[in-house]
């Protein structure tokens, strides 16, 4: 190019930029690296969003082994979906196409897995209304307590840490609405309908007295016919620096209540109770593998002054659980819980 070429170029250039122009250097003509940079640009977003979506679709494949990892992330498996604002908000800022992209993946596992899904019309009203609560074995209003929990009308409430003490509070509330009731050790169950066959089911862990007494079974006689109905408070789990996620005794009693709930012989059953497990915890496979859990939804129910897990459950076998949410807070660390149950 000539000094006259030259000068003539850098001359247009300058009216360029006076004009807002952008040029690009000399020599890059035909060139534009722009939108190859946008792509590349939250590749580390779109990796930890890809990430996100694994956990939630794949949290089964999490090792149990060391510190039962697994089975911890089960319990908070929800809460997963709090990543998704923020990087949401990252990838925004960054003007990242891919990161916006890759978001769609743990947008749409999050949905499947918990997304609130809405009842058939038919099962809005119809069933029985079931209630579970662990009422706390330091509950200082126990007829409060019973109260609070009739307000929903139910069916069926089942009781865990009841004491001594405080039963004859809940037996004289209770029984107000629910005429029939029966107690085994710590957990109780009281009814609408008539009671029939009722008796302990072991799910002691080894090592465990003989007066740790933490679940029964009875027959309901209700309009719709026999109902096999179960209430079971499995062990606590524990979380340490030490030992991580401790759910060893839980996850005994799990496979316990598992085989009993295999044994049933009655085609129609309603478990209820304070499981020390979320659903998606592979702790309760035993569990689940007899019976089916509502789809969608929260309803945490602990702890009561912050609920960040839903570990009391309504489930039942050949029958349809709908409509679960929590209740107000009573006198315990638990919310209670309602469901409605359609035989």
């Amino acid at each position: 190019m000539s000094d006259a070429d030259e000068h003539r170029t850098a001359g247009s250039r300058t009216f360029a930029r006076r004009l807002g122009i952008r040029c690009p250097a000399p020599g890059s003509w035909g060139t534009d690296h722009r939108g190859y940079s946008r792509l590349r640009r939250g590749r580390v977003l779109a990796a930890l969003a890809v990430l996100v979506a694994c956990l939630l679709t794949f949290h089964s494949a999490v090792p149990n082994t060391v510190g039962r990892i697994g089975s911890l992330l089960e319990t908070f498996l929800p809460w997963l979906g709090l990543a998704v604002p923020l990087l949401l908000v990252t990838a925004l800022l960054r003007r990242s196409v891919t990161a916006l992209v890759a978001l769609l993946l743990p947008v749409a596992a999050w949905s499947i897995l918990f997304a609130p899904r809405p009842a058939p019309a038919s099962e809005e009203r119809a069933g029985l209304v079931a209630v579970q609560h662990n009422v706390n074995d330091v509950n200082t209003d126990p007829a409060g307590t019973a109260r609070t929990l009739l307000r929903v009308r139910p069916d069926l409430v089942a009781l865990e840490e009841v004491t001594p003490a405080a039963l004859p509070a809940y037996e004289k509330e209770l029984a107000r609405h629910l005429p029939h009731h029966a107690v085994v050790g710590t957990v109780g169950l009281w009814s609408a309908h008539p009671l029939e066959d009722v008796r302990p089911v072991d799910i002691k862990p080894r090592g465990f007295g003989p007066g740790w007494n933490r679940a029964l079974r009875a027959t309901a006689v209700t309009p719709q016919g026999p109902v096999a109905v179960h209430v079971a408070h499995l062990p606590s789990v524990r979380l340490g620096l030490r030992h991580g996620f401790s759910s060893a005794w839980r996850d005994e009693s799990a496979r316990l209540l598992g085989a009993a709930l295999a044994a049933e012989k009655e085609a129609r059953v309603i478990l209820l109770g304070d499981l020390n497990s979320t659903v998606d915890d592979r702790g309760l496979d035993p569990v689940l593998a007899r019976v089916g859990v509502a789809g969608g939804g929260f309803a945490f129910s602990w702890p009561a002054s912050f609920p960040v897990a839903r570990i009391d459950q309504i489930m039942a076998r050949s029958a349809a659980v709908t409509r679960v949410r929590s209740l107000p807070a009573t006198g315990s660390d638990h919310l209670p819980i309602t469901a409605t149950i359609t035989l």
